[in-house]
């Protein structure tokens, strides 16, 4: 009789041992962490004393340019400023701290934030409306100047960091452009604008917030 409840004991375990057997294996669960939602677009609106333009940025292309843009401009380091150089059909200068001050004309052009930035150029050609980074001979010499074209200037494709373009105001940067300017100044260049163009503000603004 004990052997016929150890015989049993034995049968019920073997038989749970195969019962459990039959049991496909189950796999372990892998948990991706959560993905973080994408930047939201930001884009630049410049208010100026001739109306607002609207930009663009190519972060795919010169990020850190991009990236140095931004800063400066929710720091409100463009604020104030004014365009001290336009040449009509090739561009219009903007971005030199200097140009805050009426005193220091003789100044304009000289100005930056206090570093320089290394030069990201690219194949985006420079064509109306394109915003680049003004410089000195040196290529990584940008710091805060940029200039937007007023129209196609193919020389300085791949010799200038274009970052961004107008994506709204196009009849604002054909005013500026075409203003009456006087000179010539240092360059000797009839550049300087007669009367004082300024960048009242740039606020950067999600995308989807300008109709």
């Amino acid at each position: 009789m004990k052997a016929f409840i150890l015989c049993c004991c034995l049968g019920l375990a073997l038989g749970a041992g195969m019962a459990m057997g039959q049991e496909p294996a189950k796999k372990a669960e892998k948990t991706e962490p959560p993905k973080a939602a994408p930047a939201a677009k930001e884009v630049a609106v410049f208010k100026t004393t001739m109306g607002e333009m609207v930009f663009e940025f190519w972060p795919d292309v010169a990020p850190k340019t991009v990236e140095n843009f931004l800063t400066l401009s929710k720091k409100g380091f463009y604020d104030g400023t004014a365009f001290h150089r336009i040449i009509k059909g090739f561009m219009i200068q903007g971005g030199d701290p200097n140009t805050k001050d009426p005193n220091k004309t003789a100044l304009y052009g000289q100005g930056d934030p206090g570093y320089k930035i290394k030069a990201e150029f690219n194949d985006r050609p420079h064509v109306r409306g394109v915003i680049s980074m003004a410089r000195s001979r040196d290529p990584d010499s940008a710091g805060s100047q940029f200039f937007i074209c007023h129209g196609r200037a193919a020389s300085l494709d791949h010799q200038y960091t274009g970052f961004g373009k107008l994506i709204k105001g196009d009849d604002v940067l054909e005013k500026i452009a075409t203003s009456p300017t006087t000179g010539p100044n240092a360059m000797g260049e009839m550049s300087t604008p007669a009367s004082r163009i300024a960048i009242e503000s740039i606020k950067i603004v999600p995308a989807d917030s300008i109709k």
